[in-house]
């Protein structure tokens, strides 16, 4: 797969979720109200289950992520190799493999597929359960174009765009039912959604589990190389505490004060 890269550096890449959600996606983001709560955001949930935050290494935004998930939220994170602070809860770590695409990836358009819009998301939703691409939400298709191959009324393989950062676009949702594999279905379609982005100047990147490595080696066959090797974590934000009672809230409740002495601070004692 290649060597992880060296330390990161400000490259738009370096923190792709957080480039997006304050550049071109910016319109699909939540940020909490909080007052100066400006360094962490998440897409809408109905989007995508990312999260990102500002910084770095010993320097990212907990309390800031913290607001926008709310207690007990849970964030999909990229390239956040450090644990949480103390109250936040690791729920998984796994491997991501980022990769960029080389001249050597060329695109074709695929007279097969069609684009795929929000009347197709029941069709791309039920694709998706049955393949495990990963993550695919009712409102994902808004993140950019999508194309997919049907038989007959069924969908049987769609690939589209999800991230978008500058100069760089995302392919993401590549996948085909199982009953259809092995007819170059995904890799026609992969080329495809590539056409839409070279059009527009950019280069096309992906992001793959680094356990996934039949999709990385077809990835590195088609022309990617990796970028970095880094994580992908899912961590959950720490809950309330426990609410204890007020200390003027009276423990007997039938009790009638209706007859006791006011009294002024200052006036007793």
């Amino acid at each position: 797969m290649g060597a992880a890269a060296g330390p990161l550096g400000h490259d738009v890449l370096d923190n792709v979720i957080w480039t997006a959600l304050t550049g071109p996606q910016a319109g699909f983001a939540d940020r909490s109200d909080r007052a100066g709560a400006a360094r962490a955001a998440q897409f809408q949930p109905e989007v995508a289950p990312f999260a990102a935050m500002a910084g770095g290494p010993g320097e990212w935004a907990w309390d800031d992520l913290a607001a926008v998930v709310g207690p007990g939220g849970v964030a999909t994170l990229f390239f956040v190799e450090d644990a949480p602070p103390a109250g936040w809860t690791v729920l998984d770590r796994i491997g991501l493999v980022q990769m960029v695409a080389t001249a050597a990836f060329t695109d074709a358009p695929e007279p097969a597929a069609r684009p795929l819009g929000p009347a197709d998301v029941p069709a791309m939703i039920e694709l998706v359960e049955r393949t495990k691409p990963g993550p695919f939400r009712s409102r994902t298709v808004e993140l950019g174009s999508y194309l997919g191959v049907f038989e007959g009324d069924t969908l049987v393989a769609m690939a589209g765009e999800r991230l978008r950062v500058p100069g760089y676009t995302e392919i993401s949702a590549v996948c085909t039912d199982p009953a259809l594999r092995g007819q170059g279905l995904a890799t026609r379609l992969m080329r495809a959604v590539a056409t839409g982005i070279h059009a527009r100047g950019e280069t096309p990147i992906l992001h793959a589990s680094a356990l996934n490595v039949n999709a990385i080696r077809l990835y590195e066959h088609l022309g990617f190389v990796t970028r970095v090797v880094t994580n992908f974590q899912f961590v959950q934000a720490p809950a309330l505490p426990e609410q204890r009672p007020a200390a003027d809230v009276d423990p007997d409740p039938d009790h009638d004060d209706e007859d006791e002495p006011f009294v002024r601070r200052g006036e007793c004692g």
